[in-house]
């Protein structure tokens, strides 16, 4: 049940491109998350793609578009529902997604800079109300965490 959203380029992902990669990002989530399989419970799972526009990028003080394409991941997910395996599994396919995303052809390489942010149990605001992580197990299927959606 995360909220995730990816900064990239303007103009480097097309809406075809866009489309795979939040589909794909999404897969992601409720691996690394252990996530339900009911369809419903996969559109917990919201991703933002926010493009930005040529120019506004600095590394190092210099702006590397003509070298790489650099895509930064905001991965907010509920406290208690990651370890530190799947931190690092995220990271990993994050990267991998991400990079089979970009346009064919594009010799660039994809630069990920994923920053996980656990959100605080009882600091999960939806729907009008607080979602604490038994509510959000209940929601979101974690296989992990069923005892406490019980």
């Amino acid at each position: 049940m995360p909220n995730i959203i990816i900064r990239a380029p303007q103009g480097v992902f097309d809406a075809d491109a866009r489309d795979r990669l939040a589909k794909a990002v999404t897969q992601v989530a409720k691996t690394v998350e252990q996530g339900g399989d009911d369809p419903s419970q996969a559109a917990l799972t919201w991703v933002f793609i926010d493009e930005f526009q040529p120019g506004a990028f600095y590394a190092g003080g210099n702006d590397p578009l003509e070298r790489l394409i650099p895509v930064v991941v905001f991965f907010h997910y509920p406290a208690g529902v990651l370890d530190d395996a799947a931190r690092a599994d995220a990271a990993r396919l994050l990267q991998e997604v991400i990079a089979a995303t970009k346009p064919a052809g594009d010799p660039r390489p994809v630069v990920t800079s994923v920053i996980m942010t656990e959100v605080a149990d009882g600091t999960w605001g939806g729907n009008g109300g607080i979602w604490r992580l038994p509510d959000l197990a209940r929601a979101a299927g974690y296989k992990h965490l069923q005892h406490l959606a019980a």
